[in-house]
């Protein structure tokens, strides 16, 4: 099981154009994020759910909840070293949890009134919030910031021992979309239905700086039922607790 799908063309509509938003696909208990990894990493998470062999608990990771911000990065799929894009499936409280606790990786005027006070809580944190700019599936720039997650100490020990419910290998997938891209444009493109992600605390949304958002902007296509559609078992991988 990955995630309900749309064509790409059907979802833009839905989504803000500028601001700081997190476009995510969710449910009432459940958010994806997206990683990309070397093989060894990768196939290890997806055989095993959760992160081990190659994988160094270290270092800082990066989570990203925008599947086409993923795909940028990535090259879809194309970039040496991040060959194995995973889908990671994560309790929205624990997801939540990582914005509450996040530090932006640049001076924030507005919660910090020096930089040696954000500098103070840059470095007692476990959790980097960043916004770059967002890309459309050719990866032009687009108006509106997405965001990404810099993990390290508990809350990178947390994520990647204990808290994923579920991690998919999607790389076949994402190879698959690349080839149609290729063929028939952009138009052709099925992605994850992304709608606008709100934190459960007004307060978080009012800490990471969240951008409002129109009335008629962030519903987005929706697949019928409680639970996520079905892929073919050829875009599937085994997955973990």
């Amino acid at each position: 099981m990955f995630v309900s799908m749309a064509p790409w063309i059907e979802q833009p509509g839905s989504w803000p154009t500028e601001g700081r938003h997190i476009l995510a696909h969710h449910d009432d208990d459940t958010v994806i994020v997206y990683q990309a990894y070397r093989p060894l990493t990768g196939r290890y998470a997806a055989e095993h759910g959760f992160f081990g062999e190659g994988f160094s608990y270290r270092r800082m990771s990066w989570i990203k909840p925008n599947f086409l911000w993923m795909m940028y990065r990535s090259g879809w799929g194309t970039k040496e070293g991040p060959e194995i894009t995973l889908a990671l499936r994560l309790r929205r409280p624990f997801f939540d949890s990582l914005l509450s606790s996040a530090v932006s990786s640049t001076w924030d005027r507005v919660r910090f009134e020096t930089v040696s006070a954000w500098s103070r809580a840059v470095r007692q944190s476990t959790v980097r919030i960043q916004w770059d700019p967002d890309h459309d599936p050719s990866g032009a720039r687009v108006e509106r910031r997405a965001l990404q997650l810099g993990l390290r100490g508990d809350a990178l020990e947390a994520f990647g021992r204990r808290e994923i419910l579920e991690v998919i290998d999607i790389s076949a997938f994402v190879a698959d979309q690349r080839r149609r891209m290729a063929a028939e444009g952009m138009a052709a493109l099925v992605m994850p239905i992304e709608r606008v992600y709100l934190p459960s605390d007004p307060g978080i949304v009012r800490q990471i700086g969240l951008s409002e958002i129109g009335p008629s902007i962030g519903a987005g296509p929706r697949a019928s039922g409680s639970r996520d559609q079905s892929l073919s078992s050829s875009q599937e991988s085994r997955h973990g607790r």
